[in-house]
């Protein structure tokens, strides 16, 4: 049977791969240290329990198709908190930010065009976008620079009259790099004056460590019909299995391009968005404690990282991950002997290799992506293991 060449292109997630060595793990009662999918730990605001135990209607219907109206006054509000305005018709709920990316990739592609994406980036983007038929053009960075990215130089010289738009995550996954204002600013700039979108991915944004105001693109009002915000309510307030995820854009166009697409898949659930709807009514002081024991967590990963030799890092400044060049040959192979081979008192330690979050071929061989979603108790002792791995594993492929 053939499948579509669009499919062939698209690789199983290098988060989720190594699945089948973790029950292997199981079964053998290897403990795991698991610091390879950013699933947060964080307990979920209470707040989105209580809005399904006293949802009392006797029918569950279908929600409208752009999403519920009591969710998407909640998303305007949100943004109204953080000096922007939106109307009703901005704001398109969808199942997760996935899906967000999915349609508004669906409406701006068509085959072989181009989108400009930091490297690395999100595993998943690559899905998205070859699927559409269209093409990822990485902008290149390298662990020793921090893996920073927004400077005229890097971007302009890939742009061709292919190139669609231009999209990243802010603050970044996998990378932690947390773009400056002026930063922002310039990539507003350039896709402005070469009539490309701009697709901001900010499900992270609550995640800065440095004292920064939270920032979108959303603020510059002179790129309003370029500006596309991906968000989603899965990281901010840990509810990652609610899968409600929102686009937002004032481009009247890509409104009604992206509605028949939602209208296609019907709706997303009714029962989701208004428990969603009811976690933007938490208390600022639940961001503040979060962000705090985020911070925590980031401090003693980075430490602990800086202690291992050959180690390659910079402080990540924000989201919850960190990116490192580690002294092995290929940090796949590496993993696999980590849950195939090596344990320390009955423990050991997964990550996500970092090949899969490049789109240059060969690039990211020796690097991996944490993400540091553990206490720091756990944390200090997955960096341990992986310390001992390291040494036991470069000592036995000498």
């Amino acid at each position: 049977m053939k499948f579509s060449g669009k499919i062939e292109k698209c690789q199983l997630s290098p988060i989720r791969k190594f699945y089948p060595y973790q029950v292997e793990c199981d079964k053998k009662g290897v403990k795991i240290y698991h610091l390879n999918i950013g699933q947060p730990d964080i307990e979920t605001p209470p707040a989105y329990f209580e809005a399904i135990r006293s949802f009392a209607q006797p029918v569950l219907e279908y929600a409208p198709s752009p999403g519920i109206p009591e969710m998407i006054d909640a998303v305007r509000g949100y943004y109204k908190r953080i000096g922007i305005e939106y109307a009703a018709n901005d704001v398109i709920i969808t199942t997760g930010g996935s899906e967000a990316l999915s349609i508004v990739l669906n409406c701006i592609l068509d085959d072989g065009d181009e989108v400009l994406v930091p490297e690395p980036f999100y595993p998943n983007y690559n899905t998205f976008v070859n699927t559409t038929g269209g093409k990822i053009v990485p902008i290149h960075t390298t662990p020793e620079e921090g893996y920073f990215y927004a400077e005229r130089a890097r971007i302009e010289p890939l742009i061709t009259d292919k190139t669609r738009a231009i999209m990243f995550t802010n603050p970044g996954n996998p990378t932690g790099v947390v773009l400056t204002p002026a930063q922002l600013r310039l990539l507003a700039d350039i896709a402005k004056e070469h009539d490309l979108f701009l697709i901001g991915d900010e499900v992270y944004r609550e995640f800065v460590y440095g004292g920064e105001p939270l920032q979108s693109i959303g603020a510059f009002e002179d790129i309003a019909q370029n500006a596309i915000i991906i968000d989603s309510v899965s990281k901010r307030f840990s509810a990652c299995g609610a899968r409600i995820g929102t686009i937002i854009t004032k481009n009247v166009g890509l409104q009604q391009n992206a509605l028949k697409i939602c209208q296609a898949r019907l709706s997303v659930s009714t029962l989701d968005q208004i428990a969603a709807a009811a976690l933007y009514s938490v208390d600022a002081s639940y961001f503040d404690a979060v962000r705090e024991e985020y911070k925590r967590r980031r401090d003693t990963i980075y430490r602990k990282l800086r202690e291992i030799p050959g180690v390659v890092c910079e402080e990540p400044k924000g989201a919850f991950y960190v990116m490192a060049k580690l002294p092995v040959d290929d940090t796949d192979k590496f993993q696999t002997w980590l849950l195939t081979e090596f344990n320390d008192k009955n423990e050991t330690v997964m990550y996500a290799p970092g090949a899969g979050f490049y789109g240059t071929r060969g690039k990211g061989a020796d690097e991996v992506r944490f993400a540091y979603v553990l206490n720091c108790k756990d944390l200090e002792r997955a960096m341990d293991l992986l310390a001992l791995g390291i040494k036991q594993y470069n000592e036995m492929h000498k």
